[in-house]
Parts: C-alpha cells; sequence; structure tokens
C-alpha cells in the first residue's frame, strides 16, 4: 500500500501542479490587459483561496453527489463521481485546480505588472509578433516568478491531505490513497506508528530533496 501511494502521490502531484501553472499563466495573461472595470475580476480570482479547503471540499462533495448533484444533473447521468477509481482521482484533482491556480496566477500577474516595458518595446520595433514577443521575451523574464510558483506549489501538493480527506478519504479501493493519507490512516487509524513515523520522515526527506532541486535551478538560473 506504501508503493502504491508514492506512486498515486507522484502522479496526482504532477498532474496538478502542471494544470495550475498552465491555467495559472493563461489567467494571469488574461488579467494582465488593462481594461474598465478588471480590478474586479482580479478581485474575484481570489474566491476560491479565501474559502476553507475542507469547506470548499465538502461544497465540491455536495455538488459531484450521485444522486443530487449539480454535474450529473447537467449531464442527466448517475456518476458516482466519488466512488469510482476511475473517476474519484480525477474529481479530487479537479476541486484541488480549481481551489489552488488562482494562488499560481496572482504570482504570475505580480510577475507579470513588474516587468520592464523596455524589452517588449525594442521587440515590437524589430518587427516580433506577438507569440514570438511572448515566448521570446515575456517568458525568460518572467521564469524567476515561474520556478518560485513551480517549487511552492509542488511541495503543497506533494503533502495534500485536505481535500482528499474530505472528499475520498483515501478511496475508493485506495484510488486516492496519497502518501500523506496513507501516513494518517496508520498513524490515526490505524494506530501503527512506527510506520507512520517512517512514511513521516520518507515525505519530509523527498519534500526536502525537491527544495534543494528547485534552489539549484533558480540559483543557477540568476547566476551571471
Amino acid at each position: 500500500m506504501f508503493i502504491g501511494s508514492l506512486g498515486i502521490t507522484f502522479g496526482y502531484t504532477a498532474a496538478a501542479v502542471a494544470s495550475q501553472m498552465a491555467l495559472g499563466l493563461a489567467i494571469a495573461l488574461l488579467l494582465n490587459v488593462d481594461l474598465p472595470r478588471m480590478r474586479i475580476f482580479r478581485t474575484a480570482l481570489i474566491v476560491p483561496m479565501m474559502i476553507t479547503p475542507i469547506v470548499g471540499a465538502l461544497c465540491w462533495k455536495l455538488l459531484l453527489d450521485p444522486s443530487h448533484g449539480l454535474f450529473n444533473y447537467w449531464l442527466g447521468r448517475k456518476i458516482v463521481w466519488l466512488g469510482m477509481p476511475g473517476t474519484a482521482l480525477a474529481a479530487v484533482w479537479l476541486v484541488n485546480v480549481w481551489q489552488n491556480t488562482p494562488y499560481v496566477a496572482l504570482i504570475l500577474l505580480a510577475g507579470l505588472r513588474s516587468l520592464p516595458s523596455e524589452p517588449l518595446e525594442a521587440a515590437s520595433i524589430d518587427g516580433a509578433t506577438r507569440p514570438q514577443m511572448f515566448r521570446y521575451v515575456t517568458l525568460p523574464l518572467l521564469r524567476p516568478y515561474l520556478l518560485v510558483a513551480l517549487l511552492l506549489r509542488t511541495i503543497f501538493e506533494f503533502r495534500a491531505f485536505d481535500n482528499i480527506y474530505a472528499l475520498t478519504g483515501g478511496g475508493p479501493a485506495n484510488a486516492t490513497m496519497v502518501l500523506s493519507m496513507f501516513t494518517y490512516l496508520a498513524s490515526f487509524v490505524r494506530f501503527d506508528f512506527s510506520l507512520g513515523a517512517a512514511a513521516s520522515w520518507l515525505m519530509l526527506v523527498m519534500s526536502m530533496l525537491m527544495c534543494l532541486f528547485f534552489i539549484a535551478v533558480i540559483r543557477r538560473r540568476e547566476a551571471p
């Protein structure tokens, strides 16, 4: 079960972080345009972050309810989203992306608002198209913010617990048994404290290794 939870943790972390980074960058680019009432949309962006993770997960659990959920009502089908191994992890991933993508979007939006305008103006004078300006000017300048957001979200998702605990509790059939959930069940449900402590230490070591890797990448990018 531990080996299985480790594989699920790495897969879930990779899928969640990749989705949050892609959607966060797209949202940041949309909100970086100076249009009337854009501040309203920027303020609305943080609403999912303001909701307590457990409360947000319980709201989504009601939306995904097989009998009375809004999703099944729209689809006209009765799908047990959180009760089937094939859909449970995808449902947890959806809730996580909804709640944490604004965090990435805010970091990248702050980075976009602080970028110097001179490189973009020079590229425009040289005849660069907007896709070329984004690829060769904006993205390299935004790289430190991307790396910081990637580091923070990877660490947070690697130890994800709240949403999974509220939505599935690690089930069904251990389909959402991530490492943090395995550690909780081993320590405080089965009272196998030695196994829980060992899993906790391994989670700490892997988190530290990931942090060191990202820090080394950031320093190498910043080196002259």
